[in-house]
């Protein structure tokens, strides 16, 4: 497990050491982008110095890293903490991923389970195509779709979120059309990936053995296939982490939803560096975890080393 951990640590560490290069090659700065019409060269100098922008970026890089360990995600460009300006938007952001992630293992086992309980059949050809065109689509589309359909033509969804005194969506309807513009597409792939590995099974000894027997095909596929195609759909579902949060953003910045989503935007547009890493840390956090399960699940099952 230690290793695994620190394998996945290394990796979220070069992840965040990219994010720092990456702003640092875009045009302007947090001092440019938030500087006032009319602003002298020597103003913007000025207003560089007070955020440090002056020293090199590995430098920023180091002292923004050595004190990730403690908490601390640094001070954004507008002299707020970092974990101050997540403190809303990241538990809406994780209600949403979590919402959708849940409804997306859901649906897959049971679609991917029914599908392959006819192999072959009308059933499993047309989960097939619905699932692999489900996923061909992103998720703005999706979402634009939705949009029209149960807000603008209908009028049964609101459009935007409203946000309540306390943050969250005034209203649970309010989370529908978001959640199921991240569950649509991702249940596709999970689908296509619970199917395959439910068929890989199939072709194993003791499965076919079983259907020799005589046992029922539900039993066959829940006693004898299922346990045995656990790693590989455990994998599919971890990988599935990384894609809900990156299109959470996209999802969240169409409905308005009061998430991490919006925070990066707003922070990619002003340069903020801090606070963008300080996404991405918090978002690469949940997904190493995740990951890391995902590990320990195929070890467990399989033995091998993670």
């Amino acid at each position: 497990m230690a290793t695994a951990l620190a394998h996945r640590v290394l990796m979220l560490a070069v992840l965040l050491a990219v994010v720092f290069a990456a702003v640092e090659l875009l045009p302007g700065d947090a001092a440019t982008a938030g500087s006032e019409r009319g602003a002298t060269a020597a103003d913007i100098a000025a207003r560089r110095h007070q955020l440090g922008l002056d020293r090199q970026v590995w430098v920023r890089f180091w002292d923004w890293m050595t004190a990730l360990p403690t908490g601390d995600l640094g001070t954004s460009a507008q002299e707020q903490k970092v974990t101050a300006l997540l403190a809303d938007p990241l538990p809406n952001t994780l209600i949403l991923g979590l919402t959708a992630f849940t409804l997306t293992v859901v649906l897959s086992l049971l679609i991917g389970c029914w599908a392959a309980a006819r192999p072959g059949g009308l059933t499993d050809r047309i989960t097939g195509h619905l699932s692999t065109a489900a996923f061909a689509l992103p998720e703005f589309v999706i979402s634009v779709v939705l949009l029209l359909v149960l807000s603008q033509w209908t009028g049964w969804l609101p459009a935007v979120t409203v946000t309540g005194s306390d943050g969250m969506p005034a209203q649970w309807t309010m989370l529908i059309m978001p959640v199921a513009a991240l569950v649509i597409p991702q249940t596709g792939w999970n689908v296509r990936i619970v199917r395959g590995a439910l068929a890989d099974q199939a072709a194993t000894p003791h499965v076919e053995a079983a259907h020799l027997d005589g046992l029922p095909v539900h039993r066959v596929l829940l006693r004898h296939q299922l346990p045995g195609a656990v790693p590989a759909i455990a994998t599919g579902f971890a990988t599935t982490t990384g894609m809900l949060l990156g299109g959470a953003v996209v999802v969240e910045t169409l409905f308005n939803y009061p998430g991490i989503g919006n925070v990066l935007a707003g922070a990619v547009a002003s340069r903020d560096t801090p606070l963008i890493a300080g996404v991405v840390a918090c978002a690469g956090a949940v997904i190493t975890l995740v990951l890391l399960a995902a590990d320990l699940i195929r070890e467990a099952t399989l033995g091998e080393r993670v």
